[in-house]
Order: structure tokens, then C-alpha cells, then sequence
């Protein structure tokens, strides 16, 4: 038996795990042909011709689109962008309430906060960590004006049963995609199966074009409004002709030329790779020695996952071991990954703290020192933000281990290595807890 790098023995690896970097010449000739044009954005603020943009923002518009079965697209220039654009679209405002997750990217609960509107939080289903619909139900009142569903680590929520619960409450439905392009719910793709559906450009995603997002819709209505939300509406809605938009206030959320270019390059690998991290985790799932507590969260057999990351579910009690002394003697046999120093490695426990303990939610105060929108006079119910209130998401918090060993750019040999560090702690378990006093989470 080897000797822990955590108890001074020899690290499985120190070697930097292969950059996630799939940016190629077909990028590189894109972004040149695109300078070589001077034309780097042609959007205006006007209503003109070129208020929807240039030549590479509308054909990674329709391209994106049409890869999505989806009628309209909308580039933004980043997912967070697309989710603002997307709550607007959907009429949200001041007294109104938005059904939101707490376990996810802050910017999928602000959103709501952004036009004064309030997050209601749902709790999670523990089989899928996205939207519970029994808690969505729980949480509707006449006030809820819609939901934002989040499809986290690429698991798709129950989006059926949701959907049912708006269209009963005539209640928009916002899917946040950020991790979860190409995954589809029993055989329709996310992002089509809500009434609008955003997607992420960022760099840690499974495609990048460095930042930028698209919303996709099959709604002529909310595709207009996302467009004016976009590029500064209040400047054109006299042009537009359209009188209901005249109270809306836009923003500059547009996608350049260049991103808009990546974006058309990487569309079309998009399948490829999350593929690749489907075929990776298949094989790391497959090898995962048995480690005392640890076990693998499946996924439904009605998806198809596209991994942004994995979850291993951890029983510190039938372990004898605490998750965050499993994490350090991990952490201790493996290195970083390329491109990502100071990230430290790939996995971790807990993902993000549950969104209402922010100091934001705690304190109920986003604009000013006023309480908007939480005491806002037009708002008339009551929020509660009290910890226990989603006790799923604490539970998952304090419980599950995250990890990303399934990066397109890892071989089955880089995996072998992670394998080998589980085998090699799950040897070691009595020294580890020799080692922990810890609280057993």
C-alpha cells in the first residue's frame, strides 16, 4: 500500500492535467476573415437594418437556431445577458415573483432581482439537483409571473410536469442552459421545451467563444422583446411602431462579429465534444474503484446528459470520513489542469452555498439601502429566506462531491490517473481517519 501525498508519500500525478482548450485553425481563419472585413460589430441603437447586427451575429443566429429546431435565435454577449433579456421578455416587474433555484449560478436568481421582481426559491429534486416541480408547485402564488429552470451539471429538470404547472398558472418558463447544451429530455432538445431557453459562449463551457450566449425561442413575440431588451429598446421603439413596448428600458447586451464567428465554428463541434465527455465519464464511471460511502448519482434513463460536471453522491457516517478530508487527500494526489492554475484540481464538494444564505437574500437589500425589490410598496407578499427553507439543497450542499473528469481534452490514460488516486485514498481510509476530526460532512 502506497503512502498518501496528504501523509507525505508520493502524489499519483504532478504532471498538469491537458488544457480544456479546443480552439483550432478553423477559429483562428474565422477571426482573420472577420478582421481582414473591418467590420468587428455592425450593430445600431436605432431601428435600422442593422439593429439585429452583422453578417456573423445573424448566421450564428439562424445556424444556432436551426440546430435546435428552435424558430428564433438571439445572441447576447453572455448567458447571464441572455437570462436578463429573457425575464424582460417575459414582462416581469416590479410586485411580481419569480420561482428560481438556489443551487446554481447566482446570475439565474438575480435575474429576477434586476427588474425589481422577487426570487421565490423551490428546493431541488435529489436525483437531479434541478427544480423540484412538487416545491414549484408549493412555492406559486397569484403573484408568480415566472419560473427559471436550470438544467445543473447538464441534467435536464422534469421539464413535462413543470410545463404543466405554468401553462395551469399561465406562468412563463426561462430554462437556464449554461451547462446543459445538447442534452435532451426524452428526445427533445433543451432550451425548446420552456418558452425561452439561453445558452452560454463562456470560456469554462462545453463550447466558447470567450464570452456570449444565445436565446433561443418559438415565440415571435418574446424573440422581438428579446431583441429590443438586447439593443437599447427605448431608442427604438418609435421606429419599431410597436406601442407596447414603449415602457421597456434596453440594455447593450450584443454579441460582436468575432464572438459570433467562434461561435459558428464551435457550433459545429458542439456534438463532438459532449460526446467526448459522455464517452469519458461512461469509462470513469465504469472504473471507479469502491470507496467507502461513495457512489455514483445517475442519470434518469429519459436524458441524455451533457456533463458539464458529475456528482458522486458521499455518506460521511457509513464512510467514518469526512468529505472534506476525502477532498484534501484527493486533492493531494492530483494536479490542476492546464489553462486553469490556481483553480486547483477538478472536484470538490458542495458545489455553490445555497443562493438565499447570500448576504444579498440575508440582509434583503439589492438596490440602494431602500429593500427594492424585497419591501418594494408594489410587492405584497412576504419572503422567507431562512435557512432550512429548501432543506434538499442543504442537504446536497453538505453532502455531494462534484467533479469534471470528463473533459473532452483528458485521454482514458489522464482518467486511469484520477482512478488511481480514488484507489489509492480508498486504501489508505484508516489513516485518513486517523487524521480527521472533523464534523461528518
Amino acid at each position: 500500500m502506497s503512502k498518501l501525498a496528504l501523509l507525505g508519500g508520493d502524489p499519483v500525478r504532478t504532471e498538469l492535467f491537458p488544457a480544456h482548450n479546443f480552439i483550432g485553425a478553423e477559429e483562428k481563419q474565422k477571426v482573420m476573415e472577420i478582421m481582414d472585413s473591418g467590420v468587428l460589430s455592425r450593430f445600431l441603437g436605432v431601428w435600422h437594418d442593422d439593429f439585429h447586427g452583422g453578417d456573423e451575429v445573424q448566421a450564428f443566429e439562424r445556424e444556432w437556431a436551426d440546430s435546435y429546431q428552435a424558430t428564433h435565435g438571439v445572441s447576447v454577449n453572455s448567458c447571464t445577458s441572455g437570462l436578463y433579456a429573457a425575464v424582460g421578455a417575459a414582462g416581469v416587474g416590479p410586485g411580481d415573483e419569480v420561482i428560481v433555484s438556489p443551487y446554481t449560478m447566482t446570475a439565474s436568481v438575480t435575474a429576477a432581482v434586476a427588474f425589481n421582481a422577487v426570487p421565490v426559491f423551490a428546493d431541488i429534486d435529489p436525483k437531479n439537483f434541478c427544480l423540484s416541480p412538487d416545491s414549484i408547485r408549493a412555492r406559486i402564488t397569484e403573484r408568480t409571473k415566472a419560473i427559471i429552470v436550470v438544467h445543473l451539471f447538464g441534467h435536464p429538470a422534469d421539464m413535462d410536469e413543470i410545463m404543466e404547472i405554468a401553462a395551469a398558472h399561465d406562468i412563463t418558463v426561462i430554462e437556464d442552459c449554461a451547462q446543459a447544451p445538447a442534452a435532451t429530455y426524452r428526445g427533445r432538445s433543451v432550451g425548446t421545451l420552456g418558452h425561452m431557453g439561453v445558452f452560454s459562449l463562456n470560456y469554462h463551457k462545453h463550447i466558447h467563444s470567450g464570452e456570449g450566449g444565445i436565446v433561443v425561442t418559438n415565440d415571435d413575440r418574446l424573440a422581438d422583446r428579446l431583441c429590443m431588451i438586447r439593443n437599447h429598446a427605448e431608442a427604438v421603439v418609435t421606429g419599431h411602431e410597436i406601442d407596447s413596448l414603449v415602457n421597456m428600458v434596453g440594455f447593450n447586451f450584443r454579441l460582436g462579429e468575432i464572438e459570433a464567428g467562434i461561435g459558428r465554428v464551435q457550433l459545429g463541434k458542439s456534438q463532438g465534444l459532449v460526446d467526448r465527455r459522455r464517452d469519458n465519464l461512461a469509462y470513469f464511471n465504469r472504473n471507479l474503484p469502491t470507496v467507502p460511502g461513495l457512489r455514483i448519482s445517475p442519470a434518469a434513463d429519459y436524458v441524455e446528459h451533457s456533463y458539464y460536471a458529475a456528482v458522486l453522491n458521499y455518506d460521511a457516517e457509513a464512510a467514518g470520513l469526512s468529505r472534506d478530508v476525502l477532498i484534501k487527500a484527493l486533492h493531494a494526489e492530483l494536479p490542476e489542469t492546464g489553462m486553469r492554475k490556481g483553480h486547483g484540481p477538478l472536484i470538490g464538494g458542495g458545489y455553490v452555498k445555497p443562493i438565499y444564505l447570500y448576504p444579498m437574500f440575508q440582509e434583503q437589500t439589492a438596490f440602494g439601502d431602500k429593500g427594492c425589490p424585497f419591501k418594494c410598496p408594489h410587492y405584497k407578499g412576504k419572503v422567507n429566506y431562512a435557512a432550512g427553507i429548501c432543506s434538499e439543497t442543504e442537504k446536497a450542499h453538505a453532502t455531494i462531491i462534484t467533479h469534471e473528469y470528463m473533459q473532452p481534452s483528458m485521454s482514458e490514460s489522464d482518467i486511469d490517473d484520477v482512478l488511481n488516486a480514488f484507489a489509492k485514498v480508498a486504501d489508505n481510509m484508516d489513516a485518513l481517519r486517523k487524521l480527521d476530526n472533523s464534523p461528518r460532512r
